[in-house]
This record gives C-alpha cells, sequence and structure tokens, in this order.
C-alpha cells in the first residue's frame, strides 16, 4: 500500500511530465539564454501555471544565473525547483478556527462537476475518523439526485445528514441544517451548496442567503466558506476564486482530480496569485483519496 508522499508523487505524473518534464528536455545541452528562457516560459504558460507565477520564475531565473553566472541549460532545473517550493512554501496557511462554543460550518461551494459532493464524503470520513463529530447537511436540492448522493457519502461515512426533498428551498434546509447541528453538539456542519456558475449573479445571491440563515440559525457558529476547484480546469480556477470570494468569501481551496489531469500546474498559480490557501487535495475517486496539502511536499514530489 502506497504511503502519502508516493500516492501525491504518482497522481502528479502527468503534471510533473507535461511541466518539468518539456522543461529537462529542452535544457539538454542548451546554454542558458534569452532563447532557452522564452521556450521555458511557454512551457510553464501551457502547465497552467499562470501568467504572473511564470514572469516571476523566468526573472528570478534570469537573475540567479547571471549572479552565479551559470550558462549550463541542466542547472535550471535545480533553480525552477527553489523557486517553484518558495512559491509554494510562500503561500497564506488557513488560520486556526476560532473557537466560538458553536459549531464550525462549511459552505462548500463551487460549480458543476468539480467533484463537489465527492469530496464532502472524503472529508466527512476524514474529520469522523479524527473523532470529530461531524454533520451533513443537504442543501443541492436543484439538481436531480443530489441529495441522493450526499446521503450515500454520509451513510458510507458514518454521519448525519439533514436532508428535504428535491425541489425545496435551499436556505429553509440550510436553516435546519444549522439548527441540528448546534442543538446536537456537532463539531463540523458540511453544507453541500448547488453546483452553480459563477458568472450566474441569481445563483450567487442564493448563496449569499444561505450563509445569512445558516447564521441565524446559530449565531455562535464559525461559518467558513470552501470552494471546490477542478484540477482539470487550469487558468478558469483563478477566475472562479475571485467571483466566489465577492459573493461569500473564500477561506479555503479544495483542488480536486489532480491524479487525472496534466494541469497541476494551477496550484503554482493559485499560491502566486490569490490570498487564499489550499487547505486539500484530491487525488483520486476512493473515500481517503484526499490529502491535507503541504506546499514543501507537493513541489517535492513535483521534481523527486
Amino acid at each position: 500500500m502506497l504511503g502519502s508522499f508516493d500516492r501525491l508523487k504518482k497522481s502528479l505524473a502527468k503534471t510533473k511530465d507535461s511541466l518539468l518534464g518539456k522543461i529537462s528536455r529542452v535544457v539538454t545541452r542548451r546554454k542558458i539564454d534569452d532563447d532557452l528562457l522564452e521556450e521555458i516560459e511557454e512551457i510553464l504558460i501551457q502547465a497552467d501555471v499562470g501568467v504572473k507565477a511564470t514572469m516571476r520564475l523566468i526573472e528570478n531565473l534570469e537573475k540567479t544565473a547571471r549572479e552565479k553566472k551559470l550558462t549550463d541549460g541542466e542547472a535550471v532545473m535545480d533553480l525552477l525547483r527553489e523557486e517553484i517550493t518558495a512559491i509554494l512554501a510562500g503561500q497564506k496557511v488557513a488560520a486556526p478556527e476560532p473557537e466560538t462554543g458553536g459549531p464550525i460550518i462549511w459552505l462548500i461551494t463551487g460549480v458543476n462537476g468539480v467533484g463537489k459532493t465527492t469530496t464532502i464524503g472524503k472529508l466527512a470520513t476524514l474529520f469522523a475518523s479524527e473523532g470529530k463529530k461531524v454533520m451533513i447537511g443537504a442543501c443541492d436540492t436543484f439538481r436531480a439526485a443530489a441529495i441522493d448522493q450526499v446521503a450515500i457519502w454520509a451513510e458510507r461515512s458514518g454521519v448525519d445528514i439533514i436532508r428535504s426533498q428535491e425541489g425545496a428551498d435551499p436556505a429553509a434546509v440550510a436553516f435546519d441544517a444549522a439548527s441540528a447541528a448546534r442543538s446536537r453538539n456537532v463539531d463540523l456542519l458540511l453544507i453541500d451548496t448547488a453546483g452553480r456558475l459563477h458568472t450566474k449573479s441569481n445563483l450567487m445571491e442564493e448563496l449569499k442567503k444561505i450563509r445569512r440563515v445558516v447564521l441565524k440559525a446559530a449565531p455562535d457558529a464559525t461559518v467558513l466558506a470552501k470552494l471546490i476547484i477542478d484540477g482539470n480546469t487550469g487558468q478558469n480556477a483563478i477566475s472562479q476564486v475571485k467571483t466566489f470570494t465577492e459573493a461569500v468569501g473564500c477561506d479555503g481551496i479544495v483542488i480536486t482530480k489532480l491524479d487525472g489531469t496534466a494541469k497541476g500546474g494551477v496550484v503554482i498559480a493559485v499560491a502566486e496569485e490569490l490570498g487564499v490557501p489550499v487547505d486539500f487535495i484530491g487525488l483520486g475517486e476512493k473515500i481517503d483519496d484526499i490529502q491535507r496539502f503541504d506546499p514543501r511536499q507537493y513541489a517535492e514530489a513535483l521534481f523527486d
């Protein structure tokens, strides 16, 4: 059975090849010059590292090579490792959750198809295994079978669920879930909100309403918005984070499906461009295929 680091390495294999594999091939028997740096820049952009992070990496590569009088192109790999590790390690870390006496409530948000329901099941399993009393609020009442799907995950995780019928008012279900979490002394309530396009203002307003009613039902709760992002979306993830942050805030990100994508470079882009921590990463479909994000370990897995 693979350990957590080996699983991470295996999951990042496609990203490693599309990013570092390509760079290692172009630097072989080359000199560090403008042409080489331009090729590396293009590879970084294609791997969804993002314009801002790419510019920082290229500028620092050029500066360090000049200062250390490095001319061999193969020295670029060591320099890149240092710079990417610095970007990831400099990412904002999730602040400790305050002790308010009430439940901690996570509003799980994201667009359709990012793996939101599966992630809720994985998080419920993880926290329950750590001894926390966990509950799920099935507030995605718009999508057919969404309630049944999250109920299956709740059963697998061994946690309670508050649900209603399809088409019910999501805010009303959220109110009931928050009230139940408070009365049952639940440690963590995971609220499954409907997958919504971040470009649809009426759906974002519904999300704001859920946040308001949850605080009304449990005024002593700590309410945090957690955004689920599909690792395959690349740079579109950046605009999603910005829009959700404007609507209901974003206290942390979970990046899913990193095992099936070559676009894991987006983690570097998120670290460089956004002031929001990546809390967890999803590495597969199984219930335990989720890890707390460790920036240094992520960089190490890319280069190992």
